[in-house]
This record gives structure tokens, C-alpha cells and sequence, in this order.
């Protein structure tokens, strides 16, 4: 092969590539909005991810922050960490500083008895919620932030809010 063909070749490859990226990138069409009630969400922690199912089937999955020392199970008040085990939403507060907010029934039984062994609290409150209602509504804050809850945006929220009955399961995995 000619000096001169390799070059046009190699001329014609790198043109076509410098056009594609040229290209605005087209965003993705917004998803549709979910109307009909869940039976269970799954929170993945080192994932950060929370995926909501109904039957058998994973509907969506968002994005999450979790408290500010993820890593691991819940064990007192004030350790920064997300409760990990199988858990229900028992309370709603449209009040919340958050947004809004699905409680969560933690603790169960046996975290109070194992804070008690330790002469301290389980803590409580435990909810998905938005983000903190001080903010700007389309601001979501980055990271791991909360005191042990799990964030997601505000309009997330709204969606969970209205698809998620009081007693829906939520397993919370590590």
C-alpha cells in the first residue's frame, strides 16, 4: 500500500471520528412517570442504588446518598450508618425537613437489645427522603450525607412517594 493511500486512509478515520464527537450528545428522553403501587424496594448500599419491584419485576432505580459512614450495620445513634437487614415503611411526613419523607420501622427488637449491650441507643428515624428542604428544589447534594437515611432527589422522592404504600417491604442489603 502506498505512503500516500495509508495516509488518506488514516486521514479518513481520524475526520470521521473528529465529526462524531462534533455531534451534540442527545440526552436521553425523560423516563414516564410511575403510577402504579410497588410490593417491595431494595436498597444496595455499595451500590447506592434503590430499585423498586413490582412482582418480580425491578420497575426503576435511583441513585442514592446514605449516611455519612456507610459502611456497614447500624449499631447506635449517631454512627453515621445506614441500617442494613429487612424493614417495612410504617409512616409518612409530608412535613419533613427533607421533602418528604417514608419512614422506615427501624429499630427492630433485637437492634435495641444489641445498643443496650453497649449502654446506648439504637436511634430511629430512619427514612428515604429528599433532600434538605434549605436547599434550592433542583439541587441534589453529592456524597454520603445523611445521619443513617437514604436521599434521593427531590423529584425521586415525589415519585416514591406516591407509588409506595405504608407496609411495602424494604430490604436493605450491605
Amino acid at each position: 500500500m502506498s505512503r500516500l493511500l495509508r495516509f488518506l486512509c488514516l486521514f479518513a478515520i481520524l475526520a470521521g471520528a473528529w465529526l462524531l464527537l462534533q455531534r451534540p450528545a442527545t440526552p436521553p428522553p425523560p423516563l414516564a412517570p410511575l403510577t402504579e403501587q410497588i410490593d417491595r424496594i431494595l436498597v444496595e448500599k455499595a451500590a447506592r442504588r434503590l430499585t423498586v419491584y413490582r412482582g418480580q419485576e425491578a420497575i426503576r432505580s435511583y441513585d442514592i446518598a446514605l449516611g455519612f459512614t456507610p459502611e456497614g450495620d447500624k449499631q447506635v445513634e449517631g454512627d453515621g450508618k445506614t441500617p442494613e437487614g429487612h424493614f417495612t415503611i410504617n409512616r409518612r411526613n409530608p412535613q419533613s425537613s427533607y421533602h418528604l419523607s417514608l419512614g422506615i420501622n427501624y429499630p427492630q427488637p433485637e437492634d435495641i437489645a444489641f445498643a443496650r449491650t453497649l449502654n446506648q441507643s439504637a436511634g430511629g428515624d430512619i427514612f428515604i427522603h429528599g433532600q434538605p428542604n434549605s436547599l434550592p428544589k433542583a439541587i441534589t447534594l453529592p456524597g454520603d450525607w445523611t445521619a443513617g437515611c437514604i436521599a434521593v432527589s427531590n423529584a425521586e422522592i415525589e415519585e416514591l412517594w406516591r407509588i409506595t404504600p405504608n407496609g411495602t417491604p424494604v430490604e436493605i442489603r450491605p
